[in-house]
């Protein structure tokens, strides 16, 4: 077993070596930085840059254990259909360069919710600041959890390390290097993080392959022989977690709402020095987005036919076979390879995701970039939201633990994606519409359209002849908050 090979101080040595280097980049790009640095990295940040690093915060520890295990597994996403909803992903990710983006530097914002004030009122841009606030604290704690328990199964817990020890030091750890240089940081641990998790993906494959005894131009071949190179799902009907139409129409809204339309992903794209940068940044970020997903999809499939081949038996959970494989199977190199790539996979958009959390927090619920405070005072209040959202997130991971539910925990995290249903109905309203809303009940409207959808999306097989919303639940949440602002508009 690798565990042998891979000793437990080589492993903590490959982890804490990982994160000297993350704290060495902040230390050189921190600087004397001010909160126009944390929050904006005085939109100076070279586009190619902000493309690469993007890579790493959008492909989670999640997505690097997740979408390779689910390639021979049933239910949604087996063999390449993933590929369908990664294609949906163009369509948003070009509304978002030639539509949002122009309206964020023409309002020359760093918190994209200060679009909705200026448009509909403060009532309304509370609600969406409020509503990513909730998403993104729950969705990244849930991610965390999630990587935390790999490590505690496959590589922290065998040494001893209790799981509150290991989310602990990994949040320390990330507040360490994002404290003083915010998002200008960001933008160049992004860029080492993407590279290592794509370089220990590129590795891996090669490592399988090997041990498989094919080169790489036989690989397809393979995965065709042992049938799980199907892409596209036209046939099968919309009840078919897999059918083309409803995962391409679902990979178009979860690229706008959670990209476009999300403080976290944005931020990084306001750095750049001007629109035509950032949407240069945009369209080259899509184009290597997809050959990533293609990379994950390949070793998902070269691992099953590695199990099959060496009778090797299949996780009940899919979330552990690459981890077992690695750990467990496959040379130390792989071991090492995964590692590296979880962790960077994990912590990439761990810590943007603690930053634009204390960007929204300060702008726009305390008026940061408006308030006479001196810089001084700015940056110990602006400190001080870093450490309370970083407590905040260690507490929902912990909260994930004590209630040790798979279903309760996946449950938790898919109520808190209806929050991006009220922000899609929210900009749409903003953008398509020019009428002005009753603001002081925006809130309820966009309550009570999440609160509809999740109901909905729940007997939707009852109320539908069967059909099952799944992502298309985004659209829907959308279009109810977007019915029910018009309902208390009028003409401007």
């Amino acid at each position: 077993m690798l565990l042998f090979a891979l000793t437990p101080t080589v492993i903590i040595s490959i982890i804490l070596g990982y994160f000297a280097i993350l704290i060495f980049i902040s230390y050189l790009t921190a600087g004397n930085s001010d909160s126009n640095t944390f929050f904006s990295a005085n939109q100076n940040s070279p586009w190619l840059l902000v493309a690469i690093g993007m890579i790493g915060a959008s492909l989670s520890g999640v997505t690097f254990i997740s979408i390779p295990g689910v390639v021979g597994a049933g239910g949604g996403n087996q063999q390449f259909s993933y590929m369908q909803m990664v294609l949906g992903y163009l369509v948003g990710y070009f509304v978002i360069a030639s539509v949002l983006m122009p309206i964020y530097y023409k309002h020359n914002l760093t918190s994209i919710y200060g679009f909705l004030e200026e448009r509909l009122g403060k009532g309304s841009y509370k609600t969406g600041a409020g509503f990513f606030l909730l998403s993104r604290l729950v969705g990244s704690a849930f991610r965390m959890y999630l990587v935390a328990l790999v490590f505690d199964k496959f590589v922290l817990g065998p040494m001893g390390i209790p799981f509150w020890l290991t989310v602990l030091i990994s949040i320390v750890l990330i507040w360490v290097y994002t404290f003083k240089g915010g998002i200008k940081t960001i933008v160049f641990t992004d860029v080492f993080q993407t590279v290592s998790m794509i370089t220990a993906l590129i590795l891996t494959i090669v490592a399988i392959t090997s041990s498989l005894g094919i080169n790489v131009t036989e690989t397809m071949t393979a995965i065709k022989d042992a049938n799980l190179d199907k892409w596209w799902f036209f046939e099968e009907g919309w009840n078919d977690p897999n059918n083309f139409f409803k995962q391409f129409i679902s990979g178009a809204l979860i690229a706008l709402v959670m990209t476009g339309l999300d403080q976290d992903m944005m931020q990084k794209n306001l750095t750049c020095r001007s629109l035509k940068d950032a949407q240069k940044n945009m369209f080259l970020f899509s184009i290597i987005l997809v050959f990533a997903n293609l990379l994950f999809l390949t070793l998902g499939a070269l691992m099953y036919i590695y199990v099959e081949k060496m009778g090797i038996p299949v996780p009940d959970r899919s979330d552990y076979l690459f981890p077992t494989l690695a750990l467990q199977h496959l040379s130390p190199i792989v071991g090492v390879c995964f590692i590296i790539g979880i962790t960077a996979a994990n912590y990439a958009s761990a810590d943007s995701a603690l930053t634009s959390l204390t960007t929204s927090f300060c702008i726009d619920f305390l008026d940061m970039q408006k308030s006479n405070k001196s810089e001084e005072e700015k940056k110990k209040t602006r400190t001080w939201v870093h450490v309370g959202f970083s407590v905040l997130i260690f507490l929902t991971i912990m909260l994930f633990a004590i209630i040790n539910n798979d279903a309760v925990v996946n449950n938790v995290f898919k109520a808190a994606g209806y929050t991006y249903g009220p922000l899609l109905g929210l900009f749409s309203f903003a953008i398509l519409t020019k009428r002005s809303v009753l603001d002081k009940w925006v809130w309820l409207i966009c309550i009570g359209a999440a609160v509809l959808s999740y109901f909905l999306d729940i007997y939707s097989t009852d109320l539908f002849w069967g059909l099952k919303f799944g992502y298309l639940n985004l659209l829907v949440n959308g279009l109810l908050t977007f019915v029910g602002l018009m309902l208390i508009s009028n003409k401007k």
